[in-house]
């Protein structure tokens, strides 16, 4: 090729508007050869999860359509990162290469050789900022070292200027002469063969499109109450941007700027309480990618070190963690969560907490047990999220819950579940109980449950732990380790 061409190398940022990487290959002129290459390796030691090649699948099928449209063309190679960029390098004679950053640990060391090796060969390599509003390794606290806390955190970043986002990509893309060897997605078969995904179709539109409508319709229907009613499942209460912030489709910069605009004519920001809350929880998502960034050992061992000889349960046979993964506890508002997961590929934040403290205190079993089980169903599983509300619940991580904070699932269903809609939905066989007794269907009389067409042990199971009993083992267990 005679022009020298700019490869945009697309990862967790799978949209055309507000992509930096994209954006300075349009300014550097010349050919753009857009590529997303599928590593099996995934992150580390972290594979792609089944619901995550689902929603990749669609999210890469969008961006290849609107590319097309443009007159461009997505490349899409598989093997390791390097290897590849280095032989589309040969292919295409491009003398750039550019991304946008990600920051889980391994992913961070190997962007960081490529970028020598590269431009030890000659090759321009740039690295942009496309998925945070801050940079991780830009933000200190007093004594010069990270955040630990969430509150200090967040209130240092508030005084940060946030960056407007940037525009659309080129319209006209310039797209090289030589149409580019490639897989196609078929050939990817990231799509299951057995058909667990037909909840997900109805749920979720992946893709650039799909989740500036979600953000759009989560500003005009529920942001102005998001602080009263996002720890409701029964109600259409929050944004459900997860997936498409993990996969790019839209930057935390974009969800800024929209948030901000709503205010603009009253030059109120944030325009409300519930704006306030939303936008704190996008700083969440913030401390959990400053977490992974600077303890990298965290998807797999506590941050605080003493939890790493908390004496859990044995399940030799994986009952009980089985019979948590498929929704059968017992605890009407914790399978109603284990289901909503398995069909749809995402469970509501409160329900994961009410879930996940049900895993590690009532159950104990390992809190990494349940963060695997998590990485392989969620749309939006994202390591440094997935991390840092896993460590948060086991009360091992930064910020984290006090382990003796244990959620007591019948008071979690009948506090955020009051008229038992969330749990009616996904736990059927439980429909037709009063709403006295659904969140605890064990105490409700005998007569009513059989009229109700419930049969304890059968129908719907048992309680697999009695709350009071397994709340003290695990006090238990907790003063047990505080005295080693």
């Amino acid at each position: 090729m005679s022009e020298s061409s700019t490869i945009v190398w697309f990862r967790q940022d799978l949209r055309l508007r507000d992509n930096p990487a994209l954006a300075a290959a349009a300014k550097r002129g010349g050919p753009i050869v857009a590529v997303y290459i599928l590593d099996e390796k995934g992150e580390g030691d972290w594979p792609l999860g089944g619901a995550s090649r689902w929603w990749l699948h669609h999210s890469l099928s969008d961006l290849g359509k609107a590319i097309s449209e443009r007159g461009g063309q997505l490349v899409l190679r598989r093997g390791e990162a390097g290897p590849v960029i280095k032989q589309l390098i040969k292919d295409t004679g491009a003398e750039a290469v550019y991304w946008n950053r990600r920051y889980e640990p391994t992913v961070v060391a190997r962007d960081r050789a490529l970028k020598a090796e590269l431009k030890e060969a000659g090759v321009e390599a740039k690295s942009f900022n496309g998925s945070l509003l801050f940079e991780p390794h830009e933000l200190r606290n007093k004594q010069g070292t990270p955040f630990k806390v969430f509150t200090p955190f967040w209130r240092h970043c508030l005084t940060l200027p946030v960056e407007e986002p940037l525009g659309d990509g080129p319209r006209k893309w310039p797209a090289p002469k030589e149409t580019l060897s490639g897989d196609t997605l078929e050939d990817w078969e990231l799509l299951p063969v057995i058909k667990w995904d037909e909840g997900f179709g109805p749920v979720w539109q992946p893709g650039e499109a799909g989740a500036r409508a979600a953000l759009k319709k989560f500003i005009a229907d529920a942001m102005a109450d998001y602080g009263e009613k996002r720890n409701r499942p029964d109600l259409e209460s929050t944004s459900r941007l997860s997936p498409h912030l993990h996969f790019g489709e839209i930057s935390p910069r974009q969800i800024w700027a929209a948030v901000k605009a709503v205010g603009a004519e009253r030059g109120v920001f944030p325009v409300n309480a519930g704006a306030k809350t939303f936008l704190s929880e996008v700083g969440w998502r913030e401390f959990a990618h400053h977490l992974l960034f600077h303890f990298p050992d965290t998807p797999t061992e506590p941050l605080r070190e003493e939890f790493a000889a908390f004496p859990w349960r044995k399940d030799t046979k994986g009952t009980l963690l089985k019979a948590w993964q498929r929704g059968r506890t017992g605890y009407p508002i914790v399978d109603a969560g284990m289901r909503e997961l398995w069909a749809t590929g995402w469970m509501h934040n409160r329900v994961r907490m009410v879930t996940a403290s049900f895993l590690v205190k009532h159950l104990r079993l390992p809190w990494q047990r349940g963060a695997e089980w998590f990485w392989d169903t969620l749309v939006d599983a994202d390591l440094a999220n997935n991390t840092s509300g896993w460590q948060w619940t086991a009360g091992c991580g930064a910020d984290a819950a006090p382990y003796f904070r244990i959620f007591a699932p019948v008071l979690q269903g009948e506090k955020f579940d009051p008229e038992g809609d969330y749990v009616r939905r996904w736990v059927p066989e439980l429909a037709k109980l009063p709403n006295k007794w659904l969140h605890k269907p064990w105490e409700a009389p005998a007569e009513l449950l059989e009229r109700c067409g419930i049969d304890l042990g059968k129908t719907y199971p048992s309680p697999l732990v009695d709350h009071g009993e397994a709340r003290d083992e695990a006090l238990a267990a907790f003063q047990a380790l505080k005295k080693e």
